[in-house]
């Protein structure tokens, strides 16, 4: 997905709207205001400088202005007619107008439609000194042509307030321009619909003040999805502020610095915040009688959100806050009511968004039909992804292509795991290694087993698994057909989790704190490579081959998980040892009758040894201390 902004409009086009006017009569009241309520809103405005208006044809400077302007206001004044220089401008914009895809606007200022329709009145007495000029009959036509367009009509808008008819025009010309800008931004795959559901819920037009939280996991385009709805409602707000990248912008700059930009932003003036304190201040203040459009985007700490939106009554009703975040508990402390996830892409969104970075086109090149969906399967609905590979293999050959999707098998992309790894660095200790078990071990297990298993190796696992949950890294999912609840992960935040086990010693499994490739598992334990550094260890024994050799176990000292899985429930074990260090012990089908005799167990929480063979702990009936034991299948 790709953001868009309301002030970009077709490429022909170097302006958005061109002022026709009668200086005389408006250029230092009404169109004086009604200039700089189209600049507020980003809209790029042609207003003439007196200077230019010399001699009596209209230069080639202002009709290369009309010709590159897309939107025309026509601003009818008793004098408006009485200027050939204005009235040539009106021949130009009416050719323009019936043309191409230029559209004109009249505003009756203090004349009424049917004057400059029919040239009656103070219009007919404005253009009486033109009667026998050779362009008369062209200049009666557009006139009228003009007066027949849908306009405003100054006393008939809103009661003949010039504000308020100001305001309805900037509000009209920024709806016409933001479905232009959203309509040609073909990279916008998937937004329509996301944005309009957004906006619905978010109440646009009802009169108190909102805050909404938008999260999700890194890369997953909420920042992309806060642009676009910003864009797409800004126009109807007093004022507005984007503010990019809250995270990483205050570790640079501090919060005063944003407290900054959002004040000067909707003030539209350079605020002076000399403190935090000062700029809360200083935004309750100056912000409660504004409805403003604010957006803070990746918000990772509360204090940020005190800073920059501490309460409700900082601000006009009307007034709209978004807030996207990784972490939801910092919208949950701050007590935003609305919090909305974003959706990762579908399949169908994720191969079109593709093939137009790749190819520059919804549909790809014959050939690469089946390439371009691996490449969606392994981006799994993330849209960071997507746009980092089509962006990557564009203009690739084929070969290339195979060559870059077998890399992606054992060297993930890089550009990905930085963004997503900022929401594991920011985990205090324990979480990390929470989430590192998760990722490389317990990912698809029942989420009572994985909080079984967690604890019994001293983790406050129900809250840990919850701050994950919150924080985007893992996710929580009922079974198809059960009733259990399992942990879920999305695939890149479990290669990222994966990522950060092996990258010290990527070719080294037995210094990997985290094993769980059979074949590097084998590996270890056959040759007695087993080190300290190991954790965890999740082995599933695959039909080709049925033997277990635990010998490399007994260097694991501080092993804490052991994790055997087999299917069906037959295997054979070779050398069975046991760390003493071992607080969760599974295994599927153990073959033997009892464990071995060197295994102590005095750290021994859960013993799981479903479908086994074991009848009694240890052979012989001897005894020993099991203190920890409090748990067995």
């Amino acid at each position: 997905m790709a953001s868009s902004s309301t002030s970009s409009v077709h490429k022909s086009f170097k302006y958005d709207v061109f002022l026709s006017f009668r200086g005389e009569d408006t250029r230092t009241n009404f169109v004086d205001h009604l200039y700089h309520a189209l600049q507020n809103k980003s809209i790029h405005t042609y207003k003439d400088d007196e200077k230019i208006k010399k001699g009596k044809k209209i230069s080639d400077e202002l009709i290369g202005s009309i010709e590159d302007s897309k939107f025309y206001i026509i601003v009818f004044s008793k004098n408006y007619a009485s200027s050939s220089w204005c009235l040539d401008e009106l021949l130009k914009i009416m050719e323009c107008h019936r043309t191409t895809e230029q559209t004109a606007y009249p505003v009756f200022y203090d004349v009424e439609p049917s004057e400059v329709r029919k040239q009656s009145g103070a219009v007919g007495e404005a253009f009486a000194k033109y009667e026998m000029e050779e362009a008369a009959g062209k200049w009666r036509v557009a006139l009228k042509e003009a007066a027949d367009l849908a306009g405003w009509e100054l006393k008939k808008t809103a009661d003949g307030h010039e504000a308020k008819v100001i305001q309805k025009i900037v509000e009209e010309l920024s709806l016409e321009l933001r479905s232009i800008s959203f309509n040609i931004d073909e990279k916008l795959v998937g937004m329509e619909t996301r944005i309009k559901d957004l906006v619905s819920s978010i109440g646009i037009g009802c009169d108190d003040v909102r805050m909404i939280g938008i999260k999700g996991m890194g890369g997953g385009g909420k920042t992309t999805l806060a642009r676009a709805v910003f864009d797409y409602i800004s126009f109807q707000f007093e004022g507005k502020s984007f503010v990019e990248n809250v995270r990483e912008n205050v570790s640079f700059s501090g919060l005063k610095s944003l407290q900054k930009q959002v004040l000067s932003d909707v003030l539209n003036e350079d605020i002076r915040v000399s403190s935090i304190s000062d700029g809360k201040y200083l935004m309750k203040r100056r912000l409660r009688d504004k409805k403003v459009l604010v957006v803070l985007d990746d918000v990772d700490h509360i204090d940020q959100l005190e800073a920059l939106a501490g309460e409700l009554n900082w601000f006009k009703p009307g007034s709209r806050i978004i807030i996207t975040t990784r972490d939801e508990q910092v919208l949950v402390a701050h007590r935003v009511e609305l919090i909305r996830d974003v959706n990762l892409l579908s399949d169908k969104e994720a191969i079109c968004l593709f093939n137009m970075y790749a190819f520059g086109r919804e549909v790809p090149i014959q050939k690469y039909e089946n390439l371009s969906r691996q490449v969606v399967r392994y981006a799994a609905g993330l849209p960071l992804t997507i746009r980092v590979l089509g962006s990557f293999l564009c203009g690739k050959n084929e070969l290339e292509w195979i060559d870059a999707l077998e890399r992606l098998k054992t060297i993930p992309l890089t550009e990905t795991l930085k963004k997503l790894e900022l929401s594991y660095i920011a985990l205090e200790e324990d979480y990390k290694e929470m989430f590192l078990d998760v990722a490389c071990i317990m990912k698809g297990w029942r989420k009572d087993d994985a909080i079984k298993a967690l604890e019994c190796c001293g983790f406050h696992a129900r809250n840990g698994l919850r701050v994950l949950e919150q924080k985007s890294l893992i996710t929580s999912y009922y079974g198809i057909f059960d009733k259990y609840k399992y942990v879920g992960m999305h695939d890149h935040l479990e290669e990222m989790g994966r990522n950060i086990v092996r990258r010290s010693h990527p070719d080294k499994p037995h210094k990997h704190t985290r094993l769980w490739i059979c074949e590097e598992i084998r590996n270890v334990l056959v040759n007695n490579l087993g080190t300290k550094v190991t954790r965890c260890l999740r082995f599933d024994i695959q039909n080709s081959n049925r033997e277990f050799d635990m010998k490399g176990l007994r260097k694991m000292k501080k092993l804490r998980i052991l994790f055997v899985g087999a299917s069906p429930y037959q295997f054979n074990i070779v050398n069975p040892e046991f760390p003493n260090a071992l607080q969760y012990l599974h295994i599927t089908g153990y073959p033997f009758r009892s464990l071995p005799i060197t295994f102590q167990t005095s750290k021994l929480v859960s013993l799981e040894m479903a479908r086994s063979k074991i009848v009694q702990l240890w052979e012989g009936g001897e005894r020993k201390v099991i203190r920890m034991l409090s748990r067995i299948l």
